[in-house]
């Protein structure tokens, strides 16, 4: 019998989380599972990705109530006195005083929501997936009908900004909660001892077949470059630590290796990097190619990929470049070492400069040890199934 399963996320950006729920609908079976997704926008350039059999709907309102949810409550107070609803400003501006004095976001969620009809079907799954996102949380407790409800965890919780009150109440109300790494679960169970029975382990799922099929689909490197690419993905940020391999390719410059640094991503730290990158004078050998919905014919065709995170939940670019079996460094953040075997599949490194140049001198002096990355990433297998099936049996008997 299929069930019948909602995932409700913000877009479809081009970015981690978008891409495991994407990668995910294309391995869950059809014939097990009748698929939608419920975003709070129509945005992002996952969705001409989206499979063609999925359900797509979008929060109605939301347009109303954004400013509401993601500016200070003053600015969207004062718009509103501008236009005169000025019962409606105070309101917003008690209520969310209010959430913040009795530490509970429920109290303006609820006014925010109060004209948002419960959506119409009924599910066997409603998925927060999107998380920690406390108003997509809030909104599948209270405004989605579903026999069973699960939260997904997909960062590293004490490294971003997690209100642990609120998702100690609104946690709770959830049958199931996923995190993407065991290393993930056990900072969450930490901090949330009251759920720990909830709380379960779900790989961020990667789709072998498709990123494969992708790779012959597109062009990727269109320069002369005859040395060795280095290949860096993922939104250009502080937490994604692009900063940290600018110094590095400098120095690898400076001292005689013909590479290239490739970035493909966009974000808010992008005028930061231009500006290392001329400070470093490696304008002609580290490149930005910006946000690329299909990152995976340079995958194919790098020589080394690198992933230089402060932090992550479980990085799934990281997942994607294990797919071409080629040499990598990885920075040692929560969930590394359940994707890596350093010394076996790749070089696992602290967040500093000088041991990520001197993973990278390894790698680019030893074609021994290249090639033992190599084998050893061609030789593991990729079974999603069990993940899967876990899906399947909370809705069935959990």
């Amino acid at each position: 019998m299929r069930k019948k399963i909602i995932f409700m996320i913000i877009n479809m950006n081009v970015g981690g989380t978008e891409k495991a729920l994407l990668n995910m609908m294309l391995e869950m079976p059809r014939d097990k599972y009748e698929i939608t997704v419920l975003m709070l926008e129509e945005y992002g350039g996952f969705l001409e990705y989206i499979p063609s059999d999925v359900n797509i709907q979008y929060l109605k309102n939301y347009r109303g109530i954004k400013d509401a949810l993601n500016k200070p409550p003053k600015i969207t107070a004062l718009q509103l006195f501008k236009n005169g609803q000025t019962a409606k400003a105070f309101s917003l501006v008690f209520l969310y005083l209010m959430s913040k004095i009795v530490k509970d976001k429920s109290i303006f969620f609820k006014y925010i929501l109060n004209t948002c009809p419960v959506v119409e079907s009924e599910y066997d799954i409603a998925v927060a997936y999107a998380g920690p996102m406390d108003f997509i949380s809030y909104f599948v407790v209270n405004k989605i009908k579903a026999k069973k409800k699960i939260q997904w965890v997909h960062f590293d919780i004490s490294k971003i900004g997690f209100d642990q009150n609120f998702a100690s109440k609104i946690y709770n109300k959830f049958d199931k909660i996923f995190v993407v790494s065991n290393e993930g679960k056990t900072k969450l169970i930490n901090l949330l001892p009251n759920v720990k029975e909830k709380v379960d382990n779900f790989t961020n799922i990667i789709s072998k077949d498709f990123v494969v099929k992708m790779a012959d689909e597109g062009n990727g490197f269109d320069d002369d470059f005859c040395g060795v690419r280095i290949l860096t993905v993922g939104r250009l940020s502080k937490e994604k630590g692009q900063d940290l391999t600018i110094p590095v390719l400098s120095k690898l410059k400076k001292d005689g290796y013909n590479v290239r640094w490739y970035c493909i991503g966009d974000g808010s730290g992008r005028l930061e990097y231009e500006q290392l990158i001329r400070e470093h004078n490696v304008e002609k050998d580290y490149i930005l190619l910006g946000s690329i919905s299909n990152p995976y014919p340079y995958m194919k065709q790098a020589d080394i990929y690198v992933q230089s995170s402060r932090h992550e939940g479980y990085c799934i670019t990281l997942s994607e470049a294990r797919c071409f079996n080629k040499p990598i460094v990885t920075t040692n953040f929560t969930g590394a070492n359940e994707q890596i075997s350093n010394e076996e599949t790749g070089l696992i490194v602290d967040f500093d400069e000088k041991k990520m140049y001197t993973a990278l001198q390894r790698l680019l002096n030893d074609e021994t040890i290249r090639s033992k990355f190599k084998h050893n990433l061609h030789q593991e297998s990729v079974d999603t199934t069990k993940e899967i099936e876990k899906l399947y049996k909370i809705a069935d008997n959990f």
